[in-house]
């Protein structure tokens, strides 16, 4: 059984871990450094989170269709987006076995793996603290 049971689950979840990132002073400049538009889009259900994050621009998030026009795109089903998020999926294998495809410029996604760490913990204690403890997908 999926995770998430419709799109606005995964907004309230996913999307929202990424409104508190930006929110997040440091986080949020982390996330600039990339500097870029990250979209991630996802199946089962059908849903994508758009993240502006270009260094000399304010952050933005954007819940389904968009007019950001993104340079990485990640797709994935959105059960592994959530356990990406809690550091339970290697990128590198996930890529390999075809769970996640990536198009962009290789370098500004590298640069995104290394924010999984630290956003771990922040989607963790999100999740527990809606009473969705079941962090398994």
């Amino acid at each position: 059984m999926p995770y998430f049971k419709d799109a606005e689950d995964v907004y309230a979840h996913l999307g929202r871990l990424f409104e508190d990132i930006i929110a997040d002073e440091e986080l949020g400049q982390r996330f600039k450094g990339a500097d870029t538009i990250i979209q991630i889009r996802m199946r089962r259900p059908d849903s994508q989170v758009t993240v502006k994050a270009l260094e000399e621009e304010d952050l933005v998030v954007d819940f389904g269709v968009t007019e950001l026009r993104p340079e990485v795109v990640l797709a994935m089903d959105a059960d592994t987006a959530h356990r990406f998020w809690l550091g339970k999926v290697n990128i590198t294998v996930a890529l390999a076995r075809g769970q996640i495809s990536a198009r962009g410029p290789v370098a500004k996604i590298l640069k995104l793996v290394p924010l999984v760490k630290p956003v771990q913990t922040r989607y963790e204690s999100q999740l527990e603290a809606a009473g969705r403890s079941d962090l398994n997908a």
